[in-house]
């Protein structure tokens, strides 16, 4: 009994050590653009199944607090 609780000790540590990740880097975005309305012009694209708001040569995405300028 006590060699199956040592067997699951060992397992439980050596899953915990043999991650893929060792270290995760979040970038933060260096100035974000957010218009609460967009004007009447604005086309609706599709790029890789998600859609975006064009106008005036900038893309925009939909969120919450308004539409958010993106890179597509």
């Amino acid at each position: 009994m006590m060699r199956y609780l040592v067997y699951t000790l060992v397992l439980v540590f050596a899953l915990n050590f043999s991650s893929c990740a060792r270290r995760v880097v979040v970038k933060q975005p260096a100035s974000v653009t957010v218009v609460k309305k967009l004007p009447r012009q604005y086309k609706v694209v599709r790029v890789k199944g998600k859609r975006y708001y064009f106008f005036n040569g900038k893309h925009y995405q939909k969120t919450r607090g308004g539409y958010v300028v993106v890179r597509v």
